[in-house]
């Protein structure tokens, strides 16, 4: 039976009545992924849109010199999968890993395609849920233009405050766009000295 927290996530955007989120999570099931293991390898096609019930992951790319540069971390109640991959169907350029032991639910593409023909209210959750995660990643493009490095870091530690707990300095660095020296500074720095 999928968890409270995946009927809740199903709700969120208020499209969803309770019954219709119970019937809709019935078509998930659970999956776990094991620290350091990977939940999607670049080259592979994101097949499975996850529901992070426990856990924290990170998404990575290289970049032409070989580096790992983090491109996004997901806590519990947020879905992960890789959106280009997932709804192009081609390979990811992005690696999806465990941070920490992790549950969830997935569901995956050609059975969320079955339910968006099928659910006309499952159909208004998932444009919601685009519009919210386009809206996202053009504040945080945006962030790395206007914002400074410390601002940046702070803003993470707001909307995000597990991280400092789970992801490595050299991964959060690389998500901030900054070296880990730069980092250090900011966080010996730091208004929020509970977090240094």
């Amino acid at each position: 039976m999928a968890s409270e927290k995946l009927i809740q996530f199903l709700q969120s955007t208020g499209r969803i009545a309770p019954q219709q989120a119970r019937e809709i999570a019935g078509s998930f099931a659970s999956l776990r992924v094991g620290k350091n293991d990977f939940f999607l390898r670049a080259g592979k096609i994101s097949d499975e849109y996850f529901f992070l019930d426990t856990g924290f992951m990170r998404a990575f790319a290289h970049n032409p010199a070989g580096d790992e540069v983090t491109t996004a971390f997901y806590g519990g109640g947020q879905v992960v999968f890789e959106v280009s991959s997932f709804f192009n169907r081609i390979p990811s350029q992005e690696n999806m890993q465990a941070l920490t032991d992790c549950t969830g639910w997935f569901i995956t593409f050609q059975e969320l395609n079955g339910l968006f023909h099928s659910r006309e209210e499952f159909r208004e959750f998932g444009r919601s849920l685009l519009v919210k995660g386009y809206a996202g990643l053009k504040s945080r493009m945006l962030a790395m233009i206007t914002e400074s490095a410390t601002e940046r870091y702070e803003r993470l530690l707001k909307e995000n405050p597990e991280v400092v707990q789970h992801a490595p300095l050299k991964s959060i660095a690389s998500y901030l766009g900054i070296t880990d020296s730069s980092l250090s500074r900011i966080r010996a720095g730091s208004k929020n000295s509970a977090l240094k």
